[in-house]
């Protein structure tokens, strides 16, 4: 089984940090996964590379194997072939996520000011569409987290998934 985590094309190192520190990767172990890709988009952390002074290939726990990345033209197939996704708040990530069914725990940016995209977690969170957390609640949240639990995303379209986005995060588009 393995878990991919994103950033998007952010900067998160919080979140990287927190999905490849030594507890979260002996719980990832423990729950039976076996591969963790992390794709760290332009943040100065890079996980699991010697060169970056602070490895943290030393400390991966077996049967665990890590691998992490910058960029790639496109995440879907990284996607496509997890278990469990964890991903930052971005809309786009989200939805990409939702959309192929896929288990998702979104991770806020709690350092954001006017953070729209907490809202949008926490309103597909309240429908049991995905779980949400900080990078400082990460390892509890994966631990206490049902994912057989959580109802698929309906499919939207266009105007459709504007409304329903609108309608979740209170927006009033006659205004």
């Amino acid at each position: 089984m393995s878990v991919f985590v994103t950033v998007g094309t952010t900067r998160f190192d919080a979140l990287v940090r927190a999905a490849s520190s030594p507890v979260a990767l002996s719980l990832l172990a423990e729950l039976g996964h076996t591969d963790l890709r992390i794709q760290y988009g332009s943040g100065e952390y890079v996980p699991f590379d010697a060169g970056a002074g602070g490895s943290a290939a030393a400390r991966v726990p077996p049967p665990l194997r890590c691998e992490a990345f910058d960029f790639k033209p496109g995440l879907a197939e990284e996607m496509a072939g997890a278990a469990l996704v964890i991903s930052h708040a971005g809309s786009g990530s989200i939805m990409e996520a939702l959309a192929l069914r896929k288990p998702l725990l979104v991770v806020v940016n709690d350092q954001l000011m006017d953070n729209h995209q907490a809202e949008v977690a926490e309103a597909l969170a309240a429908q049991g569409h995905l779980y949400y957390c900080s990078p400082g609640t990460l390892v509890e949240t994966l631990r206490g987290a049902d994912f057989s639990k959580l109802r698929p995303l309906p499919p939207v379209k266009g105007e459709k998934f504007i409304g329903l986005m609108d309608e979740t995060l209170g927006f009033d588009r006659a205004a």
